[in-house]
């Protein structure tokens, strides 16, 4: 079994485009609801919201998403505790002098991955930031792939540490990138 198996379509039992039919039509599910505005949240909105209960509101249009999603062209499409999915759509604008994806675009990605598997798992009050992470590619990126997931799992919460896995992976089950990132949490103050 591959390390992507359970992101990744089996390649005898699912149909790609049956995965790729799916995976627009979550994208479009999220899209046709999204915030009008593009931003970041107000401290009153996020009130009362812990980490998952955040991102749901994201996902739900009651908040905006980062202006980070329209400049790359990702989107958050799913949401659970210590998981979160993003899909981006790899474009010639996205290119290096290559002529391929440029790796910021993978990283930036699986970043977003990686940091909302631990921000779902925030209690109230909770933040985290980034102390490290490690991206790992594997296979080149062009604009003739039409969609890629980065899929974040959290590994560890600890009181003062998280960590955190993600696969990017297509919708034939290719794995593009891997990552992991190891996040500090702050408490809220007594």
């Amino acid at each position: 079994m591959s390390l992507t198996a359970a992101a990744e379509p089996a390649q005898n039992h699912v149909n790609p485009a049956d995965v790729l039919a799916g995976w627009m039509a979550d994208e479009a599910r999220v899209l046709a609801v999204r915030h009008p505005e593009v931003g970041v949240a107000q401290r009153e909105q996020l009130a009362g919201l812990n980490g998952l209960m955040q991102l749901q509101a994201m996902i739900a249009g009651h908040l905006p998403p980062p202006p980070i999603a329209l400049t790359l062209d990702f989107t958050l499409v799913e949401v659970a505790h210590g998981r979160a999915v993003f899909q981006g759509q790899p474009l010639l604008k996205h290119y290096n002098p290559l002529g391929t994806v440029h790796g910021g675009w993978f990283g930036t990605l699986l970043d977003s991955a990686l940091g909302c598997a631990v921000h779902s798992a925030m209690e109230l009050g909770q933040h985290y930031t980034t102390l490290e992470y490690k991206v790992n590619l594997v296979r080149a990126l062009t604009d003739k792939v039409p969609r890629v997931r980065a899929i974040g799992t959290l590994t560890h919460l600890g009181r003062q540490t998280a960590t955190a896995e993600a696969r990017l992976v297509g919708h034939d089950g290719r794995l593009y990138a891997h990552a992991s990132t190891t996040c500090i949490i702050f408490n809220p103050q007594a």
